[in-house]
């Protein structure tokens, strides 16, 4: 099962080498890592997607907490969130048959970015089971790159 993790560290230098380096240390896999810099330029917040059971995941807790540079470790598993990923794909767009990839694009509120004579770079956003729908029906026109930053998650505000 994969689990979201929030971790606020202090934006210093070494501070994302050694988080990483817990997982490696311990053999768990990180599937996803997206960070940056929060509100404060001082505070930077790592959202990690990791694989595993219940046990896995207490353990993963604990070692971040544990981390000096560590402000606050926020397991997302129990809570309602809201969560984005970004990619950026660049497909095969002969003339003929772009108005077909435009109107696709449209139905999933992406954006054509960059527009070449052979191709075009679109921007999509939104949860994973969407890039992976998009990605899909791309696959057609011919897919010639693909970049995705990991997932982003934040807590939704009280209802």
């Amino acid at each position: 099962m994969k689990h979201v993790i929030s971790v606020l560290v202090e934006n210093k230098v070494g501070v994302l080498s050694r988080i990483t380096g817990l997982f490696s240390g311990r053999g768990f896999n990180i599937e996803s890592l997206a960070v940056g810099e929060t509100e404060s330029k001082a505070i930077s917040r790592m959202t990690i997607v990791v694989s595993g059971d219940e046990s896995i995941l207490e353990q993963v807790r604990k070692q971040l907490g544990k981390v000096i540079d560590t402000i606050k470790v926020i397991d997302f598993g129990d809570t309602d969130y809201v969560e984005r990923n970004l990619m950026l794909i660049k497909v095969s767009a002969v003339p003929g048959k772009r108005g077909e990839i435009i109107e696709l694009v449209d139905i999933f509120r992406g954006k054509i970015i960059d527009v070449g004579p052979k191709d075009m770079v679109i921007e999509i956003s939104g949860p994973e089971d969407r890039l992976e729908a998009v990605l899909d029906l791309l696959r057609p026109h011919g897919i010639k790159e693909v970049a995705r930053t990991g997932r982003i998650a934040m807590n939704r505000g009280p209802k």
